[in-house]
């Protein structure tokens, strides 16, 4: 199911991670002294499946993508987010860029798991709080923050 569209014009999981890869890797590659539209990016590929493209492969580049951009994000300081940085030819600030690409892999995140949770469909366990427990997890919150900040004898 990583490889299956849901039809024609749909991406599957694997195109989104292909995809995503193929954006931190130019993004972030170099961030500070080249363009974040690297010329040996090629867009339009990331939405195509060759026979390159195992499950294996694309997590390994999503796994590699990710670990460029905690690379320039995890040392960051306050000034760095000032810095001027180019995506496609436009100056930006450095946080500037960053909300611009948090946004975008917000975006497709969601749609994996929006396709993860259609192909799962009655196996899907929730990422978050599940339906109808809302009211259980707050009070169980409230009760450990509550102990949390109560002064200890």
């Amino acid at each position: 199911q990583f490889f299956a569209a849901l039809d024609r014009e749909s991406n599957s999981i694997a195109l989104m991670v292909k995809h995503v890869a193929g954006n931190l890797r130019s993004r972030w590659l170099d961030f500070y002294a080249s363009d974040g539209e690297k010329p040996d990016r090629h867009r339009d590929g990331e939405f195509e499946i060759g026979a390159e493209d195992t499950r294996a492969s694309l997590m390994e580049k999503w796994e590699a993508a990710w670990k460029i951009l905690f690379d320039v994000v995890g040392p960051m300081t306050p000034p760095d987010l000032e810095r001027t940085v180019t995506i496609r030819g436009e100056p930006h600030q450095a946080i500037r860029a960053l909300n611009r690409q948090l946004t975008h892999y917000a975006y497709h995140v969601g749609q994996i798991v929006f396709l993860a949770k259609h192909h799962a469909a009655d196996h899907w366990q929730t990422l978050s709080i599940p339906r109808g427990k809302s009211e259980e997890v707050n009070a169980r919150l409230r009760l450990r923050s509550k102990a949390e900040s109560d002064p200890k004898p």
